[in-house]
């Protein structure tokens, strides 16, 4: 073997000193990082190592998912509001002292109060959900029946044109009472229904009274029931649009039923129901306006059948007609309804109901 060392390990070599010249350019190959110089070798070898095993990457890798964890991390003592299964509920607002109601005013509060109709806030408070139409429509229902009592001594053509009037208020009453408004087509439906009647009855005479309104009562039924099938409206409009239509058709062409009865019936019955309307109108108890109106009723067929000829019998006339001009008023007062159903089912449902009364007891007693 030789003794001699091998190249480039003989004496004076110094196997850190090509550590160091090998440093600079592992250095350039990340720019902008600034050489240090070690007097310690061993120092600058484990700074090379280290430097080369954490990199940038790595470091943000490390520091990230630790800042995400800890970033919606809630404060101490913090007491998390109780879970609830609604994907719609709100989170709860700071309860805060409200202030005293002021005098005729609720208390105050963030989401307002639902709307209630005032038949409610009535049952609310212990008072009837009914309101009456009061003195005025009952003046007007006066008016106009004193006009019917007038004309029908005149005739038959007189006596149409307040029954008209009578017939037209009644339609679109009774449609408003129900809710339906506008309602155009079936008011117009119900209002020709009630001419038809009205022709046919001054073409037919008064013997054939009854035929002309039933008549014209079932084809106006039918009539209606092919309007509402040709309706594009739910099912449940629908019918309750068609009730009403017949209803309303009904009401309207019954009302002709003062055109066909007895001129003296008809003078008698409209009088009282007018006097009993009045009565009713008193501010006076339920009961007590009720038994009042009747015997008022009674009084008025009494002075207004001896004027005709009916003589007492026109006291049961009257408190017949009364009766049912009665059930036609309580009927305009149901549930709370609009001033413009007070001035027209109101006014109109009184002698519009009572017409068939009129008609029969005044066949029966004349």
């Amino acid at each position: 073997m030789s003794n001699q060392p091998y190249e480039g390990y003989g004496e004076g070599y110094d196997p850190y000193a090509a550590q160091q010249q090998q440093q600079p350019q592992q250095a350039q190959a990340w720019p902008g990082h600034q050489q240090q110089a070690y007097d310690d070798p061993q120092a600058a070898q484990q700074y090379t190592q280290q430097w080369q095993g954490q990199t940038w990457d790595t470091q943000v890798h490390q520091t990230t998912p630790a800042a995400a964890d800890t970033a919606y991390l809630p404060p101490q003592n913090y007491q998390a509001p109780p879970q609830s299964h609604d994907p719609y509920a709100q989170a709860p607002r700071p309860e805060t002292p409200a202030p005293a109601p002021e005098e005729g005013y609720g208390p105050s509060t963030l989401s307002g109060n639902a709307r209630i109709t005032d038949a409610q806030r009535a049952r609310l408070e212990g008072r009837s959900p009914i309101i009456e139409p009061g003195m005025q429509p009952a003046g007007l229902t006066a008016l106009l029946a004193l006009l019917l009592s007038v004309t029908a001594q005149i005739g038959s053509y007189a006596l149409v044109v307040p029954l008209v009037v009578l017939q037209a208020v009644t339609a679109a009453g009774w449609f408003r009472l129900n809710g339906m408004w506008p309602a155009r087509q079936g008011i117009a439906l119900a209002f020709a229904g009630a001419l038809v009647a009205d022709v046919v009855l001054l073409a037919a005479g008064r013997e054939n009274g009854p035929a002309a309104i039933l008549g014209t009562l079932g084809v106006w039924v039918l009539l209606s029931l092919v309007m509402q099938l040709r309706s594009h409206a739910d099912p449940d409009t629908r019918i309750q649009s068609l009730m009403a239509t017949v209803a309303s058709a009904a009401l309207a062409i019954v009302a002709a039923g003062h055109l066909a009865a007895d001129p003296d019936a008809v003078t008698v019955g409209a009088a009282a129901v007018a006097v009993a309307i009045l009565a009713r109108a008193l501010p006076l108890p339920t009961v007590a306006s009720v038994v009042v109106s009747l015997l008022a009723a009674a009084g008025a067929g009494i002075a207004a059948g001896g004027m005709t000829g009916l003589g007492a019998k026109g006291a049961l006339l009257g408190a017949g007609a009364a009766v049912c001009a009665l059930i036609g008023h309580r009927v305009a007062s149901y549930d709370y309804p609009s001033r413009f159903v007070h001035f027209t089912a109101g006014v109109a449902l009184p002698l519009a109901v009572a017409a068939p009364a009129v008609y029969v007891l005044g066949r029966a007693l004349a």
